[in-house]
């Protein structure tokens, strides 16, 4: 059979791939955090018809190797991480990350991490996801200094009801800081800080394994998490009040969606091509 049926099917079923990912893309425009991906391709092994040879420097030159490719593959699928934009919600429990990093979500004994602050107190006042994933970081002690950031003592993080030096009184609102620190106000007047938000940080965040809800796991490709304070040691700022958004590019997926359905009729067309050619092979009996 001609190579050229076996490289214009390769040829569609990468697009094909490519059209999957333009459309994941479009469908979570609206998702907060989420990160665009882009499909890489690569050529297949090629088949070598000659070997190349070397000259011998005086009256005969090199040629090259003859080789046929025997189509295409996708090689990756890569998360593009770039910052996406933030949009103000005037709550101000969803928080945005301007930077790098990730939050820290404990989800039943998973370790979760997110770019999608969306968070709000469940029935125990412990800031949740809409999952149900819980917000972790360092709690405060009772005169609101955080006694370590080690990542051996992440707990999910907890508004008290009651200020811990004074049971009668009852909490009246928090506040979220740049840094990540939860400042709690009470009805006796104090104000105390009740814990820190960690933030994780990869090497390369872009190996971290998606599992839906806009969460991911960490793996061998992504490096092992380092948890620090919001706006230290490479990591991103917080802002209370705000998401961010994804930052998938409209524009650009459409053209992408435009060069992948021509790279799809094209390669058809060679299919349609070929076959023709073998037809006119086999009728060279008659």
């Amino acid at each position: 059979m001609m190579r050229s049926l076996y490289a214009g099917v390769s040829g569609m079923r990468s697009n094909q791939m490519m059209m999957d990912v333009i459309g994941d893309n479009i469908a979570n425009v609206n998702s907060s955090g989420y990160k665009a991906s882009r499909v890489v391709f690569q050529d297949t092994l090629s088949q070598v018809l000659k070997d190349g040879s070397a000259g011998n420097g005086t009256n005969v030159g090199s040629t090259n190797p003859t080789q046929v490719g025997l189509g295409v593959h996708v090689t990756a699928v890569d998360a593009i991480q770039t910052q996406g934009a933030i949009q103000n919600t005037g709550r101000p429990t969803d928080l945005a990350i301007q930077g790098s990093g990730a939050f820290t979500m404990l989800l039943g004994t998973d370790t979760m991490y997110t770019r999608a602050g969306s968070f709000s107190p469940d029935e125990t006042n412990h800031l949740v996801d809409p999952s149900g994933a819980m917000l972790q970081g360092w709690p405060a002690d009772s005169t609101g200094a955080i006694p370590s950031t080690a990542p051996t003592d992440l707990a999910p993080l907890v508004i008290p009801p009651t200020d811990p030096n004074d049971p009668t009184a009852q909490l009246r609102s928090f506040a979220i800081g740049n840094d990540g620190k939860l400042n709690a106000v009470y009805s006796n007047g104090s104000s105390l800080c009740v814990g820190q938000i960690a933030i994780a940080t990869f090497a390369n965040p872009a190996g971290l394994t998606a599992r839906g809800d806009g969460h991911f796991t960490a793996g061998s490709a992504s490096g092992v998490a380092q948890y620090v304070v919001a706006g230290t040691a490479g990591s991103g700022s917080l802002a209370a009040g705000a998401l961010e958004m994804s930052n998938v590019d409209l524009a650009q997926e459409f053209t992408n969606m435009m060069i992948a359905q021509r790279a799809f009729q094209a390669n058809s067309k060679v299919i349609t091509s070929s076959d023709e050619m073998l037809t006119e092979l086999v009728n060279l009996k008659r």
